[in-house]
Order: structure tokens, then C-alpha cells, then sequence
């Protein structure tokens, strides 16, 4: 099942009926409210924050294929840190880690959050992997746990479009296309198809092609001379 892109409030405003956008305002309301007074002493009324139960409530009220985009929009309105998305990550359900997954690159969290991404990684959850491989992971995975996340695509049947900054990682990568190339003679060897997602990103591992020097691009913008 393809995974739809969080929306934007606007695109969700126009999306949403009038009792739903009325919970969504409340809601963002709600988280405003925690992120401004985030700095209040221990002690408050609420165990929990209250815009927290309405993020697992998100799919209920404003209907299952709007609640990544009323997720996301939480975590942002309420400047989200790390034990905020940690929580709400291990006690959540698959969809309600999806949505913290999808966040996390628009937060200010730093390498910290890693731990989610690998836990994601770890699953045979199609839409959590997928999740997991946004831009979060290009900007912080490591080498080694990046090239691991593409073989984990490659798996669990996740396209590697999914992979954010697939190209630019890619490029020139030898051990990626050693460890892809393994996993191509693995398969041909017990008689499976290669899949083309797996051609597609050995192609990528190439090197990016040299430019050319100077001197070579001065000759080719000579006139030619008499003599020639």
C-alpha cells in the first residue's frame, strides 16, 4: 500500500469537514499551548499532555487517511523534543510511529532520534521502513547503518524511491555495489529474479563521470586554425 505524503494545513483545511477541522483547531490549539509553557514546573494537572491523547485519537476524528498529515502537524505546532517523540514512538501504534518517523527531519532533534529510525529499520513493517528512509536517515544515518537501510528496502520489497537522497548517497558508493552485488549472485544463484530496483541502485553506485579539464575545454572552444 503506497504511502500518501503528509499535507500541508491548508490542503487539510480544504480536505476536512467542519466538525473535523473544528477538532484539528482545538487540537493544534492545544499543542500551541504545551510548546509555549514547556518551560512550566512539574506538577501540572495533566499526567499527559492533552494535545498527546489527541495524537493517537487523529485517524477517529478526522478519518484514517488524513491522520499522518493531523499527526504531523501536532508534533510541529508543539515543537516536539526528544522524550516527547520517544514516547509517543514506543507507546504507539505502527501508524502512530509512522507519523513521528515522518516529523523527525523537521524537528530540532539532531543524530539523537537515531534509535527510532534503527528500531523502524528492525521491522518487517513495509510503511514503517519506508518511513524510516526520509530524510531524517540521509542527513544522519551512518555509511554503514545507510548501505544496511537499502538492503532492508531491497527485503522487505520497500521501492528504494522511497530512499531519500538515494542518488547523491549512492554515487560512487564500492562497498554498496560490492554488498548489492552480493545480494544479486545470492538470488541468481537460488534461481530468483534480480528485482529492477536492485539493478536501478547498483547502476547508481557508479562513479560520477570526471569533468574535463580546462585545457581540454579551451581547445574545444578554439576556432580552428589555417593549418587545420
Amino acid at each position: 500500500m503506497p504511502m500518501t505524503p503528509p499535507v500541508t494545513r491548508e490542503q487539510l483545511d480544504a480536505q476536512l469537514g467542519g466538525a473535523a477541522r473544528a477538532w484539528l483547531d482545538e487540537s493544534l490549539a492545544e499543542a500551541a499551548h504545551t510548546a509555549l509553557h514547556a518551560d512550566t514546573a512539574p506538577g501540572s494537572r495533566y499526567a499527559v499532555p492533552p494535545w498527546e491523547l489527541r495524537f493517537a485519537a487523529a485517524g477517529r476524528h478526522c478519518g484514517l487517511e488524513h491522520a499522518d498529515s493531523v499527526r504531523v502537524l501536532l508534533l510541529l505546532e508543539a515543537c516536539a523534543g526528544l522524550p516527547v517523540v520517544t514516547r509517543l514512538y514506543e507507546h504507539g501504534t505502527a501508524a502512530e510511529r509512522r507519523a513521528v518517523l515522518l516529523t523527525l527531519h523537521r524537528l530540532d532533534l539532531g543524530p539523537a532520534a537515531l534509535p527510532l529510525v534503527e528500531d523502524a529499520l528492525r521491522t518487517n513493517d513495509t510503511r514503517l521502513v519506508a518511513a524510516a528512509v526520509g530524510p531524517y536517515a540521509a542527513a544522519h544515518l551512518d555509511a554503514h547503518q545507510w548501505r544496511h537501510a537499502i538492503l532492508k528496502c531491497l527485503f522487505t520489497g520497500v521501492p528504494v524511491d522511497a530512499v531519500d537522497g538515494l542518488d547523491r548517497r549512492a554515487r560512487g558508493d564500492a562497498e554498496l555495489a560490492r554488498m548489492l552485488g552480493d545480494f544479486a549472485a545470492e538470488r541468481i544463484a537460488a534461481g530468483r529474479t534480480v528485482p529492477d530496483d536492485l539493478r536501478r541502485a547498483l547502476a547508481l553506485t557508479a562513479p560520477a563521470p570526471p569533468e574535463p579539464s580546462n585545457a581540454v575545454e579551451q581547445g574545444r572552444a578554439q576556432p580552428p586554425t589555417e593549418e587545420s
